[in-house]
């Protein structure tokens, strides 16, 4: 929180990028910052949401930079950080229902039907001519922006676009998010590796809200498949969690795996789990079971066996060691 404030500028919005020295660097001035400003209001409104168990200090901080902030978004152009905006509003609203900001969420969701309305057509149900990252948030902010205003027109184009979404990125009983390596045009073909766990982190808490809302089996069912990528239910049959330390690699790349170990996909793993323990265990694996039947050799079984009992079952001691360390 601390940090959120120090980036806090005169007007409201935020700086992105800071040096060892705590300095400002010239990045700040070159570059589009509504992404990053969009992610702040996110998690300045998600932090606002759950207020009880929190100290007065730090939610008068979060309080004041939210209100300090939102009153110069209504202008933002960037997809993806309407969609951060449009999480932050509705979490925001969910511990202050008497304050309103309906008007900003018509304002921004109208943004997102707009660019819809252009780039779509019948064999292309989205919001660009491309998926590039963060994609799940632009269907996500639509229905957010649903719940706040009761307006059913973005109901029905954040099910269209998401379900088309889903569409590109489940086969085969796999997840195959969109490459970092190359993003996919709709009129040049796919590249499939270069996957990174922060796109089936922000995937698996959309498919939880749809699922929530919708009470769509399918989406628990995706949202299971989704998760098992960690597991090893991907191209390369390897497991992207690390069950010594309770980190996650960084990627997936065409032949091997980012052995890297950075906070990003650490901490999107987690978050993905925590999802993921909130639908009935014993179903998703029933669910994945032909998902997960990879054509392995005795000592790969035996890996597999030893994966699901440290990944499922025994992680999450781990995992609570790290989120308490």
């Amino acid at each position: 929180m601390d940090f959120i404030v120090f980036c806090q500028q005169d007007d409201g919005l935020f700086y992105n990028y800071v040096d060892y020295e705590k300095q400002f660097t010239n990045q700040n001035t070159e570059v589009n910052l509504e992404d990053s400003n969009g992610r702040a209001i996110w998690a300045l409104g998600y932090v606002l949401s759950a207020t009880e168990n929190l100290p007065k200090s730090l939610v008068a901080k979060a309080e004041n930079c939210f209100k300090n902030v939102i009153r110069n978004v209504a202008d933002f152009k960037s997809p993806r950080a309407i969609g951060f905006i449009l999480k932050g509003l509705y979490y925001y609203q969910e511990n202050e229902p008497k304050t309103q900001y309906n008007q900003l969420a018509d304002t921004l969701a109208e943004e997102l039907l707009r660019v819809f309305n252009i780039s779509s057509d019948k064999k292309w149900e989205w919001f660009e001519d491309y998926l590039t990252y963060a994609n799940s948030i632009l269907p996500e902010a639509l229905f957010y922006a649903w719940l706040i205003t009761k307006n059913k027109k973005y109901k029905d184009v954040a099910e269209t676009t998401f379900d088309f979404l889903l569409s590109q990125y489940f086969m085969k009983g796999q997840i195959k998010v969109i490459s970092n390596d190359g993003w996919f045009h709709k009129r040049n073909k796919r590249t499939f590796h270069g996957e990174q766990p922060i796109e089936v982190a922000y995937t698996i808490l959309s498919l939880d809200l749809f699922c929530s809302v919708t009470h769509k089996k399918k989406y628990s069912k995706q949202l299971h498949t989704a998760f098992s990528w960690f597991l090893g239910n991907n191209h390369l049959k390897q497991i992207m969690y690390n069950p010594v330390n309770g980190a996650c690699y960084d990627g997936l790349e065409k032949e091997n795996i980012n052995i890297n170990q950075g906070a990003e996909s650490s901490l999107c793993y987690l978050m993905a789990r925590l999802v993921v323990e909130g639908y009935p265990l014993e179903v998703g694996l029933k669910e994945n079971k032909s998902d997960l039947s990879l054509k392995m050799d005795s000592a790969s079984k035996r890996g597999r066996k030893i994966m699901q009992e440290k990944c499922i079952g025994k992680s999450l001691k781990i995992e609570r060691n790290v989120l308490n360390s």
